[in-house]
């Protein structure tokens, strides 16, 4: 049993470690000021359900006013991550229209030396997207996208200079006439007009680099240009390496005019770790963006192909006139339910 002194130490140890959560909580609400605030937020999900286990008990102890403070403050921040929390149970499915076409986009991240391409293969036959936005795309993935190319004829390959973070856009769909797409310095970004049935889209996809203290602040600020010459209507989506509320894609999105779809939940874990923990305890870093005469219908995350990414499934339709207002695609957003359970 332990001694009252002893109790008192762990309580005490437990509020020092409730506090330096609050602070790292706290940080994270700052990224604007810095890229070095904005790398806490990315785990605000994890920092916040740290706090809380470490409040509760502390209910009980000397430290309860803090305790109770602590807890409150650890459900606020959990709060503002509420659209990428992964679901325990099935949502509603978003009727489709049935007056209009209805487009998919498979974002992957194929992880440069992935054992299992065929699996990746095999996905992409059996989903059939009309549009593949590809991250770390190496060499080897090069040979293997290649044996698709039959199925997807259009499409621009962007290396990356060590020759394994390259990023790629697939399209079954034709290349806007008189339009050619084009690679951002270093691979970071491919973009292309697209013609779907008619209507001209943007498609763009994107892979950044990680948070502070590597270089992602300074290569959103190298990709500025290209995200404000996106077309009136455009969808983006890649490996951000950085959650939907963090500064960064906040960022990303301003500059392009854009709106971050509500996430389909947590994509990237450390490889070692297992599937499950990806998708309940991962990070949701995988985004997709839209603006113009685009309405995202749905998104779910897909099986797991062998890359420490999961891949992600969106279907979206298009407007012809593209003079909706900009609120009533926001308004579109947020009457659906993107946070679809992910298959097992």
């Amino acid at each position: 049993m332990m001694t009252g002194a002893r109790l008192k130490m762990m309580a005490g140890l437990a509020f020092l470690a409730m506090t330096a959560l609050s602070a790292a909580l706290l940080a994270g609400f700052f990224g604007t000021l810095h890229p070095a605030f904005d790398s806490f937020s990315h785990f605000r999900i994890h920092f916040s359900v740290l706090m809380a286990l470490l409040a509760l008990p502390l209910l009980a102890s000397s430290f309860r006013l803090q305790a109770a403070a602590g807890l409150l403050f650890a459900i606020a921040c959990l709060a503002t991550t509420a659209s990428a929390l992964p679901r325990l149970w099935p949502q509603p499915a978003v009727a489709k229209p049935t007056d209009q076409a209805v487009y998919s986009l498979l974002q992957m991240n194929l992880r440069f030396n992935n054992p299992t391409p065929k699996k990746v293969l095999s996905l992409i036959g059996r989903t059939d997207p009309d549009v593949i936005t590809l991250d770390e795309v190496s060499e080897m993935w090069t040979t293997e996208l290649g044996t698709i190319a039959s199925a997807y004829p259009y499409r621009i390959l962007c290396p990356y200079p060590n020759g394994m973070f390259g990023v790629a856009l697939l399209s079954r769909r034709p290349f806007v006439a008189g339009t050619t797409p084009r690679c951002e310095p270093r691979g970071a970004m491919a973009t292309a007009a697209i013609d779907f049935g008619g209507i001209d889209v943007d498609v763009a996809a994107i892979h950044l680099s990680w948070p502070w203290p590597k270089e992602q602040y300074w290569q959103i600020g190298e990709l500025a240009q290209t995200l404000a010459g996106l077309g009136e209507t455009a969808i983006m989506a890649g490996d951000c390496n950085a959650v939907p509320w963090s500064a960064a894609v906040r960022r990303v999105a301003a500059l392009g005019g854009l709106t971050v779809m509500p996430s389909a939940g947590p994509t990237w874990i450390h490889r070692t770790l297992p599937d499950i923990l990806r998708r309940y305890a991962g990070l949701p870093i995988d985004q997709v963006f839209s603006k113009g005469g685009l309405t995202l219908l749905s998104s779910k995350r897909l099986e797991d192909t062998g890359s420490d990414h999961l891949p992600v499934l969106v279907e979206f339709t298009l407007r012809p006139d593209d003079k909706q207002p900009e609120n009533d695609h926001a308004t579109a957003l947020a009457a659906s339910d993107f946070s679809v359970k992910p298959q097992s």
